[in-house]
């Protein structure tokens, strides 16, 4: 199903995440690991969603979360963390997940979320911006060839726990 809407971008507001989105955060966190795959018995623990939430919070940790608003609502999350590397003397900054509430996607607020990201991370003068997507997710490509280069790298890994 193809969900048309109005573009929100004027009335858009994309922030730092607080405290007080926490009712509203949990949901899209929920549908974004909904969307990953992640409910039943691959759910991700509540303690993953708890310290998670702690960890926006808690200036030691290199990890930041963003909050999309439309109208008092918030309609898309990011999340994403500076790290080393070995290619570069600056961090790079990882946008680790990106999830746009299903009835406000394709209206901008994925992109502005991308672009909040990009301010935070040129001003932490990073090195590079990255994240990854599931090739399945044609939509989140739509955007993403639009906006950014792909790398051409495929991911591998292997649960240690």
């Amino acid at each position: 199903m193809i969900i048309r809407c109005v573009p929100i971008a004027p009335s858009l507001q994309v922030r730092p995440i607080s405290h007080q989105d926490w009712h509203q955060w949990q949901p899209l966190w929920d549908g974004y690991n909904a969307f990953y795959g992640r409910f039943g018995a691959s759910a991700l623990s509540s303690e993953i969603t708890k310290t998670t939430w702690s960890r926006f919070f808690d200036p030691s940790e290199p990890v930041e979360g963003l909050v999309a608003c439309h109208a008092g609502e918030l309609v898309g999350i990011a999340h994403y963390l500076f790290h080393r590397s070995t290619t570069a003397v600056a961090n790079v900054c990882y946008l680790q997940d990106l999830f746009v509430r299903e009835d406000r996607r394709g209206c901008g607020v994925g992109e502005a979320l991308v672009r909040r990201v990009c301010e935070d991370a040129r001003s932490r003068k990073a090195h590079r911006l990255y994240w990854q997507t599931h090739e399945t997710n044609q939509g989140a490509q739509r955007l993403y060839d639009r906006i950014a280069d792909r790398s051409g790298f495929i991911v591998y890994r292997i649960a240690l726990t």
